[in-house]
């Protein structure tokens, strides 16, 4: 056995760090490999339903075996709690925003922002120009919503409709239906895999966002450009009929463009600098004053109510804030899209991210993180190399786990220690794990997002993979800007 004086901790930007001298990198590096091989086998057998809570045990299988390693080293049972207890207790402030982004998302979905959103979206199709047009509604319908899924399996499938009717390959369309649904869900405050991230490398969610345009505004643009010139450069045939999915989104919720003032409310707070808790808490209850108001039917069938009392408009808020709402339309294809799991619909992300956190706290109390930080920053010997060992970490998790979240998660507390010791802010971590973990999904066949866009879609993976421009341009993207130094924030102790 060793000796537990070896066992050291420090204060570094309000994070404890733990080494431990006797732990060498081959010990630290067990539980990482059990936990990728372990989650690799599960995804194998479950699937997509692997997310519904076997990969979150998983990773608690992952904490088990890094305290068994713990324990071989003579770290206490105790010291080990207390980080799980510390690195939950970081994580607090992140969930409590994920939770009200549940909420926000369901009273701007019965207010009719959402749908609103979508109905001036569809509105700019044209065939010259359809699939940039494709790029921006699906980038429209995913920031609205904050879900790449449920923007293909609703209006990105009628497009491909759409797009086949016009005479246009599939797989063009849906290489723009994904750039500009994964554009928008990398965008989104509203997307799970947004606001899981900046947790993970120790940021704050609108200041990720905000860094994330750095890289990924240039990469749409390229994109709609590229589609532009395709789009001029192919016979199309006939004309985008968009008009059944509209008189559906009409027939339901009253559209207008006073509607926007929420969004604009809330972008206005954000740039002031609100607390982002305190701007999603004003938005989410704008949102609910303004379902009372312009849809009152729509708050009344939510709520099961014959008319809208206070007391039915009431129990219709809190209803679309806090637990599933569906809006039944006259198309089946937007029935999907126009529903919300409110508070509720994030339980399964605040799961995985409690227990990615334990496994992280455990990697950390036996000194893992500590370890594995120091090997990669003597392996990685520029920023850049950092930044190139972070993408292909998370492609190859992309890979091997077959899970976009995991390919967050895990590189995510992996590499979190070695950017906070090479000075760089966590949002640089943040925006290359979303710039290579989130895009690069559903260029693999057997991912989950892989396995989901073409199923849903029609269309194989080899045939979008190219047309999906966004997606696997991402990464070239965050890497030239490491490359040449472009936009690097440094710690504020640095600076």
């Amino acid at each position: 056995m060793k000796n537990d004086q070896n066992i050291s901790e420090f204060k570094a930007n309000d994070q404890n760090i733990i080494e431990n001298k006797e732990l060498n990198i081959w010990e630290a590096l067990i539980p990482l490999l059990a936990l990728i091989i372990m989650l690799a086998y599960n995804v194998y057998v479950f699937g997509d339903d692997a997310l519904s809570g076997s990969n979150q045990f998983i990773l608690l299988l992952g904490a088990a075996v890094a305290a068994i390693v713990g324990f071989y080293n003579k770290v206490p049972y105790k010291l080990m709690l207390e980080e799980v207890s510390e690195s939950i207790k970081s994580a607090t402030g992140a969930i409590l925003i994920l939770l009200m982004v549940g909420a926000l998302a369901g009273t701007w979905l019965i207010s009719g922002i959402i749908p609103s959103m979508m109905y001036y979206g569809l509105q700019i199709l044209n065939p010259n120009i359809f699939l940039a047009a494709c790029v921006i509604i699906c980038s429209i319908t995913s920031i609205a919503t904050g879900s790449s899924w449920t923007t293909a399996a609703t209006v990105g499938i009628a497009l491909i409709g759409i797009g086949n009717a016009l005479g246009i390959s599939l797989g063009m369309t849906a290489g723009a239906v994904l750039s500009g649904a994964y554009f928008g869900d990398k965008m989104s405050p509203l997307s799970d895999t947004t606001n899981l991230t900046p947790i993970m490398a120790g940021g704050e969610l609108f200041s990720h966002i905000k860094y994330m345009t750095l890289t990924t505004v240039p990469t749409v643009i390229i994109t709609l450009i590229v589609f532009i010139i395709i789009g001029f450069t192919i016979d199309t045939k006939g004309v985008a009929d968009t008009s059944v999915i509209l008189q559906a989104i009409n027939s339901s919720f009253l559209i207008s463009g006073w509607l926007f003032i929420v969004p604009v409310v809330l972008i206005l707070l954000i740039v002031k600098k609100t607390p982002p808790l305190v701007a999603l808490i004003i938005g989410t209850l704008l949102g609910g004053i303004v379902a009372v108001i312009a849809q009152p039917e729509v708050v009344k069938d939510i709520a099961g109510a014959d008319s809208l009392t206070f007391e039915s408009a009431y129990k219709g808020i809190m209803n679309a804030m806090t637990v599933d709402t569906a809006i039944e339309t006259s198309n089946d294809s937007l029935n999907e899209l126009f529903s919300s799991g409110g508070m509720s619909g994030m339980l399964g992300t605040v799961w995985l991210i409690i227990c990615a956190v334990v496994f992280g706290g455990v990697m950390d109390a036996i000194g893992a993180l500590s370890k594995i930080s120091k090997a990669l920053l003597s392996l990685a010997t520029s920023t850049f190399g950092l930044f190139a060992s972070t993408v292909i970490s998370c492609l190859a998790i992309n890979i091997t786990a077959s899970d976009q979240y995991l390919a967050l998660v895990v590189p995510g507390k992996m590499f979190k220690k070695a950017y906070e010791d090479r000075g760089l802010a966590p949002e640089n971590l943040s925006r290359t794990l979303e710039d290579s973990g989130t895009v690069t999904s559903p260029l693999i066949p057997w991912n989950t997002c892989g396995a989901y866009h073409s199923s849903v879609l029609g269309v194989s993976v080899f045939d979008y993979f190219f047309y999906a421009i966004f997606n696997w341009l991402s990464p070239f993207m965050t890497l030239l800007f490491a490359a040449f130094h472009i936009k690097i924030k440094q710690l504020k102790s640095q600076e």
